[in-house]
């Protein structure tokens, strides 16, 4: 039966040739459209983790949930001892400790509340590559009192590296304290929300700014971004239950948003197609099917049951489904490499000023649902011309030889 479907379907190569074309189309679209959304996801987390947030943070339990309301209630009180147990985990390149604090940023001619963090500066040069310094240089180690200001904080004050400003805050007891700071540089990150307020010290002045030794989190930095999960799990086992060990999908709500945004807009575009191409395919079947009416007229006279030319006719559609999704997975798969050789300049996302080149991720889960979606709009679309012609009565059929 297969064997007769392979000839009946290459009896007509131009009719077949078309269905084909139409199933490799939408295939080979489906790979396409799926790994740019793909890459957006890969873009968008790698900016996410290499600018903000790392790709894991260690806070004490409750941390995240309640730094609204009390946020020195959290702190962490010997880091240096989470930072020994991390450095020994499998795929982790750095842990670098952070303090985040609240106050304003005052250059004598004005003042902005600002969300600033103590950090350590060269680790988190090292860590932060998808900071773009837009005017003077990264912070050093050796830069005791400087300070990175968020582009939009700079251009509020109007401030440029050199200028002398004072951040003013409440130490960790509430009382008022205050340093001078000379910026270092400005900075630019993915989010201009974040560079709108955003400024960063040492964490050695931060921790004279506070008033204590402690600090907030510990951020993880490792080789590769797959390998989180494992990462998590395995710091979760080491560390006490007095700890939160939370990775960068969960830290931050803009990403996990984003892609639910996505995966639903690709998910119409996977129906669009599938309509497309099911709409395309039942009309060569109809054309194909109108024609050999006296054929199956034929067949029946000789025998053959309804329920055989309905399998025949729907065996050789599938037939089709899959020769064209195989053409429309090479198609999308050399397509996709060639666009991602060459590569796609992208402008700036919602909430950012930094474009970047995009590229079509090669991607099975991608691939697989494209392939399944080519080979069920080929049967569905012969499913109705199948079941109509299989019913026929034999002599009417006859009668169109």
């Amino acid at each position: 039966m297969l064997k007769l479907a392979f000839r009946n379907i290459f009896r007509q190569w131009m009719r077949t040739s078309l269905t084909l074309l139409a199933i490799a189309t939408g295939v080979g679209g489906l790979i396409l459209s799926g790994g740019f959304v793909e890459d957006v996801f890969v873009q968008l987390g790698e900016a996410t983790i290499h600018s903000q947030v790392g790709h894991l943070q260690i806070a004490n339990a409750g941390r995240h949930a309640g730094k609204r309301s009390d946020p020195y209630k959290f702190m962490i009180d010997d880091p240096d001892r989470v930072t020994g147990v991390l450095d020994k985990l499998p795929h982790v390149l750095e842990t670098t400790q952070r303090i985040s604090f609240s106050g304003l940023v005052n250059n004598g001619r004005g003042e902005t509340p600002v969300l600033g963090e103590g950090v350590e500066p060269e680790k988190e040069a090292r860590l932060g590559t998808s900071v773009k310094i837009i005017a003077g240089r990264q912070m050093r180690d050796d830069d005791a009192y400087g300070v990175l200001l968020g582009q939009g904080v700079a251009e509020k004050l109007s401030l440029k590296p050199g200028d002398r400003v004072t951040i003013l805050l409440n130490t960790t007891t509430g009382a008022l304290n205050t340093l001078e700071f000379t910026v270092i540089g400005v900075f630019q990150s993915f989010s201009k929300d974040y560079d709108a307020r955003a400024v960063r010290i040492d964490i050695r002045a931060c921790k004279e700014l506070l008033d204590t030794p402690s600090v907030h989190s510990v951020v993880v930095l490792l080789d590769d971004t797959k390998a989180t999960d494992s990462v998590v799990a395995a710091a979760k086992g080491l560390l006490p239950a007095t700890f939160e060990v939370m990775p960068w999908y969960e830290l931050d709500d803009f990403y996990p948003k984003t892609v639910e945004l996505y995966r639903r807009q690709f998910g119409i575009l996977q129906l669009i197609v599938l309509v497309m191409v099911l709409l395309s395919v039942a009309n060569t079947i109809n054309m194909a099917i109108h024609d050999r009416i006296g054929e199956f007229g034929t067949m029946m006279a000789l025998g053959n049951r309804a329920g055989f030319i309905f399998r025949m006719i729907v065996l050789e559609s599938a037939v089709l489904g899959v020769i064209g999704a195989v053409l429309g997975v090479a198609l999308g798969v050399v397509l996709a490499a060639a666009i991602s050789f060459i590569g796609i300049p992208m402008p700036p996302p919602p909430n950012s000023s930094i474009g970047y080149t995009a590229a079509i991720q090669i991607r099975l889960s991608v691939i697989g649902t494209a392939f399944v979606i080519g080979v069920v709009a080929a049967i569905v679309a012969a499913v109705l011309p199948a079941r109509r012609v299989s019913s026929v009565p034999v002599v009417e059929a006859l009668r169109q030889n």
